[in-house]
């Protein structure tokens, strides 16, 4: 049997390693919204591309609490040098008026990130980290609103 100071240190090793994965998938998607909401043209692509232009701003703010809290747990966020990639579904579509490959990539990068910030919820509650656990509740909340939205431009989108 371990030390309880061991299991301790284990699960915190867990909470610190999903902070920093969940701080990096944020500046990935502020990266991959900002592009699309660039790239993307037509008529039919300024309601996605304003809605996306508002949630870089909330992204930012989600990267930036991540990064305090990992802070206060003696940690730093990661930097670019050991940044990996992983939304390859919300890259720039190759026709700028395929709307609808974006907002299916909104959709696979926000069911990860809430993925994540669930699994964060649980290591947070087994590693005894009431303020983290605390963090993962609240972002979750606003990434499952951010793929309610998204879900229903999907809709509009399909109708049509």
């Amino acid at each position: 049997m371990f030390p309880a100071w061991q299991y301790v240190v284990a699960m915190s090793e867990d909470v610190t390693a999903l902070l920093k994965r969940a701080y990096q998938d944020e500046i990935e998607t502020v990266m991959n919204y900002m592009t699309n909401s660039i790239v993307l043209d037509g008529v039919r692509a300024e309601e996605i591309k304003e809605s996306l232009k508002t949630d870089i701003q909330e992204e930012l703010t989600h990267a930036e609490q991540i990064g305090n809290r990992l802070k206060q747990l003696d940690e730093k966020p990661p930097g670019s040098a050991v940044f990996e990639a992983r939304q390859h579904e919300l890259q720039p579509p190759e026709d700028s008026t395929d709307v609808l490959s974006v907002i299916n990539g909104v959709l696979a990068a926000e069911e990860d990130a809430i993925e994540t910030y669930r699994s964060l919820i649980d290591a947070a509650e087994e590693a005894n980290d009431p303020v983290t656990e605390d963090l993962a509740v609240t972002l979750l909340a606003d990434e499952e609103a951010h793929r309610t939205e998204f879900r229903g431009f999907k809709k509009e989108y399909e109708r049509e």
